[in-house]
């Protein structure tokens, strides 16, 4: 079980980009961090999914406007075994950090 700094990306413009996967027999309280280091804003996506690629119902964030140099941070995110981060932004100059605790089902 893991603890502290979980997964980072430094995202690829209009892809998504799964940035932390709980592992088997796991599950996980976390915070994900997303930063645009450009002065332009960014358009960002964040979902909790099954798969690399959410489905409709799986965005907890879609389309946001993240402003030049700013930071979006949820915390508190619950994820059981298998699920998935996933975070998309419309172009280059956004990385995200998925940090928090790893806790044993078994």
């Amino acid at each position: 079980m893991a603890n502290g700094r979980l997964g980072v990306a430094d995202l690829s413009a209009a892809t998504n980009t799964t940035v932390y996967e709980v592992p088997a027999d796991n599950f996980a309280v976390v915070t994900l961090s997303i930063c645009n280091r450009d002065a332009g804003s960014r358009t960002i996506r964040v979902a909790m999914a099954s798969a690399d690629t959410p489905t409709g119902g799986e965005w907890i964030e879609y389309d946001t406007t993240l402003v030049g140099n700013g930071t979006l941070e949820r915390s508190g995110i619950v994820l059981d075994a298998g699920k998935k981060l996933v975070v998309y932004a419309n172009s280059l100059s956004v990385s995200a950090v998925v940090y928090g605790l790893e806790t044993s089902t078994v």
